[in-house]
């Protein structure tokens, strides 16, 4: 095969994986659903075409392995299988497909690499079946909670039954932990769900982290009042506060490279066209690639509500509801991505990721890093997604280029200077 017919073939399987969905628009395909199983079958051949060896672990995680010398560490790829509801064919899935061509371009090359390939197909990375996600990498990391096992789906499905259904056994995840001096890091390819690479007229870029993601729940109580009575002056209008501090969390967003800020819900009461709203309740959701810029913007956005609420008269409640921190990519990981992707005469953009993936989990465990691919207009976790058949070629062909060149001592003192430390 040439480089040209690899993207191809990556959009032909990826067609075959589609079709395991819910019926409807777009991509359906939940963790441990029949779905889910069509979905593995797919995969498994594709892995065994590619000369790995094949199994399912107890947190249903589909691994394909091609081992190395005779104790040899592991360099781990993958990405998650589930889409949200109505999704697109790409986000995660993709993920999967695009390293085991790039094991099977280097198989048809003759490169024998000195370390093992692990390829991971995780369960649940969404989240949208049963409230908790990221098992997989989790589990591998150690930082699993099994008390998750008893969450339940709209069905009133616990995860643990559902699981046992596949044909698991869940008490077996706890014996999933890896030992960090056994695997050499991590990759996950993924698109990139925005249009900074669209726009900038790239194929691939480099992730330099993954956003820290703060959420707050906001209410202002004012006094809600007759809107034909009520002078201008004499109003407590919640509303009007509230519009005057989504203002503010726009502008404080402006203020800072690469954070971001939205109010993305707003409830008044009492919600009628004929009086001055009493009472609001909105949220404040806060990303930023660094945690302290997430720290200074948080405070401004607290100073800027107490200056509205105290002017206007209105009673201010702003409470943290979430909070996630940061993930950087390991230096080394991104140098040798970025390296490989600039060998193919493309620029090697490096970007925060602004959503959360499979990455952030498997940190907790060894050295990361993360590669993009361009996705038209930015859209994804709908049925409009569309990575390019020859985005994907660069992509199968920079991956492969990067194993082939892969500097383990390097990455060695990459995990000795930085290890993995579990994050809140």
């Amino acid at each position: 095969m040439t480089d040209t017919d690899w993207g191809p073939l990556a959009q032909d399987w990826l067609d075959r994986l589609a079709a395991c969905s819910e019926p409807g628009r777009g991509v359906t395909r939940l963790p441990f659903t029949p779905e889910h199983r069509a979905a593995l079958d797919i995969l498994r051949k594709l892995m065994e075409d590619a000369g790995l060896s094949v199994h399912l672990d107890a947190a249903g995680t589909l691994i394909g392995r091609c081992n190395g010398p005779d104790g040899a560490p592991a360099l781990l790829l993958g990405s998650h299988q589930d889409s949200v509801r109505e999704g697109g064919r790409y986000d995660g899935i993709m993920g999967v497909v695009l390293p085991v061509l790039a094991l099977m371009k280097l198989r048809q090359n003759g490169v024998a690499l000195p370390f093992a390939i692990e390829v991971l197909a995780f369960a649940d990375e969404e989240g949208v079946r049963f409230p908790t996600a990221l098992m997989g990498p989790r589990a591998l990391a150690g930082t699993f909670d099994m008390a998750a096992l008893d969450m339940c789906d709209r069905d009133g499905i616990s995860l643990r039954r559902a699981m046992q259904d596949f044909g698991l056994s869940p008490d077996g995840i706890a014996a999933l932990k890896r030992d960090p001096s056994d695997c050499l890091g991590w990759i996950e390819c993924h698109l990139e769900q925005g249009p900074v690479l669209e726009q900038a007229g790239q194929p691939l870029g480099i992730v330099s982290g993954i956003c820290g993601i703060e959420r707050h729940s906001v209410t202002l109580a004012g006094r809600a009042a007759h809107a034909g009575t009520v002078p201008m002056t004499l109003r407590r209008d919640a509303l009007a506060g509230a519009a005057e501090l989504v203002l503010a969390v726009e502008d404080t967003a402006h203020r800072s490279d690469g954070l971001l800020a939205t109010v993305g819900h707003i409830q008044t009461r009492p919600n009628v066209v004929n009086a001055v709203p009493g009472d609001v309740a909105l949220t404040v959701e806060i990303r930023a690639p660094h945690d302290d810029a997430r720290a200074t913007a948080r405070r401004r956005i607290e100073r800027a509500a107490q200056h509205i609420a105290a002017r206007r008269g209105l009673e201010l409640d702003m409470r943290r509801s979430y909070a996630q921190a940061a993930t950087p990519c390991a230096q080394a990981m991104t140098g040798m991505l970025r390296k490989a992707v600039q060998h193919h005469g493309h620029d090697g953009l490096v970007l925060a990721s602004g959503a959360t993936h499979d990455t952030s989990a498997m940190a907790d465990l060894c050295p990361v890093g993360m590669i993009f691919t361009a996705c038209r207009g930015g859209v994804s976790h709908h049925p409009d997604e569309f990575v390019s058949a020859q985005d994907m070629g660069h992509a199968v062909t920079a991956l492969a280029t990067m194993l082939a060149q892969l500097d383990i001592g390097q990455l060695r003192q990459s995990q000795a200077l930085t290890p993995p430390t579990p994050r809140a």
